[in-house]
């Protein structure tokens, strides 16, 4: 049994991240993530094989279906990351960003022939409606948050964050979260944009890679069976030197017994399944403050194995 879980993801935004941000003129950057570093990534998959999970926008499906065909056939789990790549706080009502959410779901399933089951949030955080639509549109898992660093938990609707009064939590749903903390984006460390001092960042490839294979080893020293997820960007990670530092990275992670790879869908389907994960839910949704935890106990989460996770079904 490994000591940690590591899922490999890529946000497949292609033009999308720039049209969906007012910033067209940057367009290229877009063109460059399909048609030349998406292939690039792919193949390093194929040399090492190790499994991935693509997020694609659906209008990264529609606008380049010859490369996102590609990650398909290559044996790659499909999910949705809206359809625009806008904000989903950014919508005017429920509705508007029902529609988005809907026309991925087509949009993903005319590439797949399978409706998605896993969703991660396109640039950023969650709208008000979204964990209802979410439930409502039968998404069984989402990987998008930061509660927890390693230890999947359950998804919760209606938190309030009220800036005089204390938060309160919400009410869990059957969502898993399988979670995703920035410190992994390879684009909120490497990629320059010149749009504004927040988007602004360039950090040394040696140091990224430095700090992520920390925080493993960290992982299994001390928090074993635990999840670490990914977050990569093919128009960023499909670079070079990045891909150069990736293929160093992944084949030491391939040579180590404590380590194992995994889609996303995998975790959360064992994770959902294991009924242990419910244990670690309150189920008083009225409680307040953030010292209440949602985390999968250790004892549950170091169950996980492909194993256990394809007993559960088809993931894809």
């Amino acid at each position: 049994m490994s000591d940690a879980t590591v899922c490999v993801t890529y946000d497949f935004d292609a033009v999308s991240a720039w049209t969906a941000n007012e910033m067209p003129g940057y367009h290229s950057w877009g063109v460059y993530g399909a048609e030349v570093a998406a292939p690039r990534l792919l193949e390093l998959h194929d040399r090492l094989d190790v499994p991935a999970t693509w997020f694609v926008p659906g209008h990264t499906a529609e606008s380049f279906p010859e490369a996102c065909g590609d990650v398909w056939d290559r044996g790659h789990e499909i999910q949705h990351h809206g359809w625009s790549h806008r904000s989903l706080p950014s919508f005017e009502t429920r509705a508007a960003e029902r529609r988005d959410i809907e026309r991925g779901i087509e949009a993903i399933r005319d590439l797949t022939g399978r409706r998605p089951r896993g969703f991660r949030t396109p640039d950023g955080g969650f709208s008000e409606h979204t964990v209802d639509l979410l439930v409502d549109l039968g998404f069984e898992w989402d990987s998008s948050g930061t509660a927890h660093d390693f230890r999947p938990y359950r998804l919760r609707r209606s938190p309030e964050t009220p800036v005089d009064d204390p938060y309160r939590r919400g009410e869990p749903t059957d969502i898993v979260e399988v979670p995703c903390v920035w410190h992994r984006d390879d684009w909120m460390q490497l990629f320059p944009v010149v749009s504004g001092p927040e988007w602004v960042a360039y950090s040394e490839e040696p140091a990224v890679f430095e700090r992520w294979s920390t925080e493993l080893n960290w992982l299994a020293d001390h928090d074993p069976g635990g999840v670490y997820v990914l977050l990569l960007h093919p128009q960023c990670a499909g670079r070079a030197p990045f891909l150069e530092h990736l293929e160093v990275f992944l084949s030491e992670l391939r040579g180590r017994d404590d380590i194992e790879f995994a889609e996303v869908g995998e975790v959360a389907a064992a994770s959902s399944a294991d009924a242990v994960l419910s244990v670690a839910v309150r189920r008083d949704s009225s409680a307040v403050g953030g010292y209440e935890s949602d985390a999968l106990p250790p004892s549950a989460a170091a169950s996980w194995s492909p194993t256990a996770a394809s007993s559960v079904g088809s993931l894809r």
